[in-house]
């Protein structure tokens, strides 16, 4: 198997290293504490719900708490893709409600993965033991050019389609497309877009929906429960005895896989897919049955921060403040742990009384001290970089 794409432990502590709706009510605008709103027509409860997904990153990887790893390892990433895939239908849809021309939201989501993807390499090459899914992230965004537009039924379909035919194909990626850098980011190993695009298109068509009205997210939650209870169930019933099973068959049809000569050529070099991942649970498997646990986790978060009520809606401004600076925040946490391995530092609050509180609170407040800028760091290079190569053009404007 790759280095790049270790397998996660039993915790599922990822070791790989490559791996709208046109809302635009006041009320749902995060304030900058000055009486206007700072990111006008932003959705406060996204911008929560992608800020929890961050905190849930930074517990995993600072905290080290048995219990709360179990909760977010693999489904903030999920959470965070999903809410990826609702901002990019609503981009795609505010861009049509101002009558953009397509070309210029194409340039710009062709611009933000090329910068995104840059980004991604760059945290690679600082060696840190966690997953980076940035490129991954990247390529969602070209790949996704070709849903943006099409009917809720149609996002929905393909979701459920990705969900059982996603794991199979990223699994003989992983085998077939070892060697291929670029190649196994989209389409090679439990990190890679195509392991990830199920949660990507589910936020997409989400994104469509009126996230405004409280029946429809609470519709979501629900529908969230229910996948989450359905994971659960078939992770601790089913699963096991069926994957033993699965695991013994797969032995007598192809024997022991032997480690193949990395010195011949493809496709005499390839690994032998790891099939018995299909039946996996553990977090960053990317299997059918890990995908739906972590996508009921993410649709349970997102209706739930939804449905608080817009006069108690205070209470998610903290959370908001991390997500409005998403990228840059989840920057950091491998700029922090580089720094600290390199100055001999233990990163890890594992011994430390309340570490888990502590690291929730620190991220927090960083979050919140960063949006009190215009923008983030990464956030507004990201806005420039996609303006050098994108000319906001009407529809009606001449060609």
């Amino acid at each position: 198997m790759s280095d790049r794409f270790k397998m996660p432990d039993g915790n599922g502590n990822e070791k790989e290293k490559g791996t709208g709706s046109g809302h635009r009510r006041r009320e749902n605008a995060f304030p900058n504490g000055r009486g206007s709103p700072q990111g006008a027509g932003r959705l406060l409860a996204l911008d929560a719900a992608r800020g929890l997904a961050v905190i849930g990153m930074y517990l995993q990887h600072f905290a080290s708490n048995e219990r709360i790893t179990t909760i977010v390892s693999g489904n903030s990433t999920l959470l965070f893709v999903l809410c990826g895939g609702i901002s990019y239908s609503i981009m795609a849809q505010r861009m049509k409600d101002r009558q953009k021309d397509a070309t210029s939201f194409r340039a710009k989501m062709l611009a933000r993965a090329v910068f995104v993807d840059i980004m991604g390499y760059l945290l690679i090459m600082l060696n840190t033991p966690f997953g980076v899914i940035l490129p991954a992230y990247a390529a969602m965004f070209v790949l996704a050019l070709i849903l943006a537009g099409l009917s809720n039924r149609t996002l929905v379909t393909t979701t459920v389609a990705l969900m059982f035919l996603a794991p199979p194909l990223m699994l003989l990626g992983m085998s077939t497309l070892s060697g291929a850098f670029l190649l196994r980011d989209v389409a090679g190993g439990p990190m890679s877009t195509l392991a990830l695009t199920p949660a990507f298109v589910a936020g997409m068509a989400i994104g469509s929906l009126d996230l405004t009205k409280k029946r429809t997210v609470f519709l979501l939650a629900i529908g969230g429960l229910m996948l989450l209870i359905i994971g659960k169930t078939l992770a601790a019933y089913v699963l096991p005895e069926l994957s033993r099973s699965f695991e013994s068959w797969l032995v007598t049809v192809q024997g022991t896989a032997a480690m193949p000569d990395p010195y011949a050529i493809w496709p005499l070099n390839m690994e032998q897919p790891m099939w018995h991942m299909l039946l996996w649970t553990v977090p960053h498997s990317a299997s059918t049955f890990q995908t739906l646990t972590g996508l009921g986790f993410a649709l349970l978060v997102v209706g739930i921060v939804f449905l608080v009520p817009k006069k108690t809606n205070a209470i998610l401004v903290p959370f908001a403040g991390v997500g409005r600076v998403a990228l840059t925040m989840y920057a950091a946490q491998f700029v922090v742990v580089w720094l600290l391995t390199l100055s001999r530092i233990d990163y890890s609050l594992a011994g430390v009384p309340l570490g888990d509180l502590l690291v929730a609170m620190i991220t927090l407040v960083a979050g919140w001290l960063i949006s009190r800028l215009p923008h983030g760091p990464l956030e507004s290079s990201m806005r420039h970089f996609d303006r050098l190569f994108s000319v906001p053009r009407s529809i009606n404007a001449p060609k």
